[in-house]
């Protein structure tokens, strides 16, 4: 059962928001990354209303080609990807943040039902009051949702005809087995449909390492503005000037890899905890797997997909899959 916690005015596309009143497994979740060894937190924690916006100006950036590599795709290849998708009756959106990736969709994919999902519950509902005003025909339900774990929509989602949309190499994040099991729940729910999912490709680190630590130093802003989020969740006391930014490509396990190095020792602590930190010590934030095309297809054919076809940009950086439930 769906408890929203914020539903729009009238004619406002509706908003729900799950988890948002019970924050200790948020808590729970980030002392037990912190006490680990070696320390981690979960880049989701990435997300809040800053974070969402720096990682908007991120896919501005030269060094960041990913964004530039799936709209190109978009852009060439959108009549042929629009004909294997087939009707929808649902778009859902999983990561929606600002909306705009899909929403650059609509005209060729026609959905009737958006349902943008994003653990940014109120970057999210900025966007959607955007999509309201720009097509007020569209039926748009968001939901602030972490989608990592489990997933589950509301029931005015019609159960036939839903497309769920995993764009911007998402699914990289995940490791190998929680990306399988993603898909795998994805594909339990979209009988009669589809997934349309973008993934970054191997490549040389020449070229991957830096969209990842960029000159700008905007990534290394968002993966820092990391310890303020984890600040006003668990009431630690980080201070960023304690920590770099570092950015590299693990070649044996074919993921970049982000963390966050101690410049000097520091002691963290929060209600009830504690931990030492030696300089040079690091919290790994985020991982990003690259696939080759017959890798990531024979992740989504384990999944239970079929009919898998992918399409590439014209470097063969990056590339769109369609696959079928």
């Amino acid at each position: 059962m769906v408890s929203p916690s914020a539903v729009l005015a009238h004619a406002a596309p509706a908003f729900l928001a799950r988890g948002s009143q019970a924050p200790s497994p948020e808590q729970a979740e980030l002392r037990d990354g912190l006490l680990d060894d070696p320390a981690h937190i979960d880049p989701k924690f990435l997300y809040d209303a800053l974070g969402s916006s720096l990682f908007t100006a991120i896919t501005q950036l030269p060094e960041y080609y990913p964004t530039r590599c799936e709209a190109e795709i978009f852009q060439r290849h959108g009549a042929d990807i629009a004909r294997h998708v087939g009707e929808i009756t649902s778009m859902i959106d999983l990561g929606a943040g600002d909306c705009v990736k899909a929403e650059n969709l609509f005209a060729r994919l026609r959905p009737r039902h958006y349902i943008p999902i994003d653990i940014s519950a109120d970057y999210l509902q900025a966007a959607v009051r955007r999509l309201r005003l720009a097509y007020p025909d569209l039926s748009v339900t968001a939901i602030g949702q972490d989608f990592s774990q489990t997933l589950a929509l509301p029931s005015n989602v019609p159960a036939d005809h839903r497309l769920f949309f995993y764009p911007g190499s998402s699914i990289g994040n995940l490791s190998p087995d929680d990306a399988l099991a993603m898909l795998q729940r994805i594909r339990a729910q979209c009988d009669g449909g589809g997934l349309l999912v973008g993934v970054d490709r191997v490549k040389s680190k020449q070229v991957l390492e830096p969209a990842y630590d960029d000159a700008l130093h905007l990534t290394a802003a968002f993966n820092l503005n990391l310890l303020r989020h984890v600040n006003t969740v668990l009431d630690t006391d980080f201070d960023v000037a304690d920590w770099r930014h570092v950015a590299l490509f693990n070649s044996q396990r074919s993921r970049i890899e982000m963390h966050l190095e101690a410049q000097r020792a520091v002691r963290v602590t929060w209600p009830g905890g504690a931990r030492e930190f030696t300089a040079g010590e690091r919290i790994h934030t985020e991982n990003s797997y690259k696939f080759t095309p017959d890798a990531f297809t024979d992740l989504l054919q384990r999944a239970g997909f079929r009919d898998v076809v992918h399409w590439s940009d014209a470097r063969g950086w990056f590339s769109v899959f369609s696959a079928r439930a």
